[in-house]
């Protein structure tokens, strides 16, 4: 069996204590949200699923590649979202608006999974932090208007997730810094 793996952009530390800031304000008035721990708060680039030990290991020197290639950077943290559009939530985030090359970048992330035998991802990108997740049907809240700043962008990061009782918990598998 493989291991569950992602690919993904760390955010800075005054970025994930803002998003803390918000998730205490949002806690008393959001009933049944599971919320992410704020380490464990990230941008997903790719989720690569399940991955044979081998695939990771061909998939490293490309995202390594593609890492040095993408200028470091900010995200604008555009405001509050939920997923599903319509109907009873799933997941609430924190939209991002990215620059061309971080744009870029996930991109390549996607591209260099293809080649490395991972199946193409269906669904479009949409940048997003997962702030938590409900696992009962909920009706759909109304969610205030939120600065949140700007996030800087660290590490292009392959990590792995493992599912656990009290949550995921992600272990870092390789690091790759932005150009810059």
């Amino acid at each position: 069996m493989g291991l569950r793996a992602f690919v993904a952009l760390e955010l800075d530390r005054e970025a994930r204590q803002r998003l803390q800031t918000a998730v205490e304000q949002l806690r008393p008035t959001l009933r049944g949200v599971k919320w992410v721990r704020p380490e464990g708060i990230h941008l997903t680039l790719r989720f690569l699923g399940d991955s044979e030990p081998d695939r990771l290991e061909r998939l490293r020197p490309q995202l390594a590649e593609a890492a040095a290639q993408c200028p470091a950077g900010a995200a604008d943290l555009t405001g509050l979202g939920l997923f599903p559009e319509r109907g009873a939530p799933r997941v609430l985030w924190v939209g991002l608006g990215l620059a061309a090359p971080v744009q870029a970048l996930q991109a390549e992330c996607d591209a260099a999974a293809v080649r490395c035998g991972f199946a193409p991802e269906p669904r479009r990108f949409a940048p997003h932090l997962t702030l938590g997740r409900w696992r009962e049907r909920a009706p759909r809240p109304e969610l205030p208007a939120t600065t949140l700043g700007v996030a800087r962008l660290g590490a292009l990061v392959l990590l792995r997730s493992e599912l656990r009782p009290g949550g995921a918990v992600y272990t870092r598998l390789a690091s790759f810094p932005l150009s810059g």
